[in-house]
């Protein structure tokens, strides 16, 4: 798998980083039920920490934003390397199972973010580096659709998981039918 072109940068004393850590996941949680908008000293609040420590790591609410997308695209490619020795459909589908867990939080800060901007498009990149060798893998095992792209997969994934559904159960019904429309048929 490539490197990650796009991560963040931790501090370096211990202490400082489970501090970050932690506001990365609180704020990762909290944008995702309640938006963007979302009470900073909540975030802080939740991660354990006060709110000096948030503009400490984070001077900008902007800052935060990204900090929360870059982390996200970190996991999801690391999620690429954990997956990478699984037979090729399975492990397509883990990786677009932890993809699913991506759509959630991206639309939560998405609006937020230029999406013109150097560090989205090097996110881009850096998530298309990660899924498309697994899915080349897969379709080479004839586990997928010859015409399915791998853009055609993630935008159909992130069309379907951005529906209202009755619990995750359904969720994951739906994304089952969908992901056996791009399986290869004998």
């Amino acid at each position: 798998m490539p490197d990650v072109p796009v991560a963040v940068r931790r501090p370096q004393r211990a202490d400082a980083r489970r501090n970050f850590d932690a506001l990365l996941a609180a704020a990762r949680e909290i944008f995702a039920e309640q938006s963007t908008d979302a009470s900073l000293e909540e975030i802080a609040r939740r991660a354990g920490v006060g709110i000096g420590t948030l503009y400490r790591n984070f001077p900008t609410r902007r800052d935060l934003f990204e900090a929360v997308y870059v982390e996200e695209i970190s996991q999801l490619s690391a999620a690429a390397e954990t997956v990478a020795e699984l037979p090729p459909w399975d492990a397509l589908r883990a990786w677009l199972d932890r993809f699913v867990g991506y759509v959630v939080t991206k639309r939560a800060v998405v609006d937020a973010l230029n999406r013109d901007s150097e560090l989205f498009q090097a996110c881009r990149v850096t998530m298309y580096a990660a899924g498309e060798p697994l899915m080349a893998r897969a379709r080479e095992a004839g586990a997928v659709r010859a015409d399915a792209s791998f853009d055609d997969v993630l935008r159909m994934i992130s069309g379907l998981v951005s529906g209202a559904f009755v619990d995750e159960a359904q969720r994951d019904r739906v994304l089952n039918f969908a992901l056996d429309g791009i399986r290869a048929r004998p």
